[in-house]
């Protein structure tokens, strides 16, 4: 029997190659998404909302005995400045990307603890690692969930239950046109805004395939001991290194030049 698997947002992007992939391999592929994607069973959840979590889950473990691996993707982002954001929406991104992801990690849990073994990949971002000007939510979200990976990892060793967060640079999905953006005219910041937003964009326009992720998330699932995190991108990977070997200050300045 293969595998079960959730997989949360696997209705487009990372989480939908990442599905097919495995989902072709021989793994029971289960997607917690509003949107249904084509030939992966899904199970209409807003992974914001813990008690459609809890019954999802739960759902799953009647019918499957267990879960082998949970994959982490959903996500949504916000663009613009922070004074400009509306309270609702930032909340509503942290719903999302972390107490979704928190909610679903927290069901998983005692069904792979029970079997004494399981993985947990959390898809996180480079921008945990680079705080991204006017990305200002969706950095201070994903470096909560790598800090949540890290935790976790900790408390669940005991147990089998091997955790990796996984850190991708630009990535060429529909994230880039679901962004939610904030008033970009504001005279207080001149154009900066929009050049920096440009930019973003661009850079995810050129960025990796998805399957690129995808193929990482498989190479992790394969391995009896695998890293705390992985930094998805030569390119990015080899920044990271870049970072550590500058004073931080320094790190803030050039990020600054690029997308401030």
């Amino acid at each position: 029997m293969g595998k079960v698997v959730v997989i949360t947002g696997a209705s487009s992007g990372i989480g939908k190659t990442t599905a097919e992939m495995l989902n072709s391999k021989g793994y029971k592929i289960y997607n917690l998404s509003r949107r249904e994607p084509d030939g992966i069973e899904h199970i209409k959840t807003d992974i914001s909302d813990y008690e459609e979590v809890k019954r999802a889950i739960a759902y799953i473990f009647e019918k499957e005995g267990r879960i082998d691996i949970l994959i982490n993707n959903a996500g949504m982002g916000i663009s613009g400045a922070i004074e400009n954001t509306d309270n609702s929406t930032a909340e509503q991104l942290f719903s999302v990307n972390f107490m979704g992801m928190y909610y679903v990690t927290k069901e998983v849990i005692p069904i792979m603890r029970k079997n004494k073994s399981g993985s947990i990949i959390n898809i996180s971002s480079a921008a945990a690692k680079f705080p991204l000007p006017f990305q200002a939510f969706y950095s201070a979200s994903k470096a909560a969930v790598s800090s949540f990976s890290d935790a976790l990892r900790l408390e669940v060793k005991p147990f089998g239950i091997k955790v990796t967060s996984i850190l991708p640079g630009d990535v060429k999905t529909e994230f880039t046109q679901s962004r939610i953006k904030n008033k970009s005219n504001d005279p207080i910041y001149g154009n900066r805004i929009d050049k920096s937003v440009s930019a973003m964009e661009r850079d995810e326009e050129n960025g990796m395939p998805p399957e690129a992720i995808s193929k990482l998330i498989i190479k992790i699932l394969g391995k009896k001991n695998p890293p705390p995190y992985v930094i998805g991108g030569v390119k990015y990977a080899f920044l990271v290194f870049l970072i550590r070997l500058m004073p931080y200050r320094l790190t803030l300045f050039l990020i600054g030049k690029i997308y401030g």
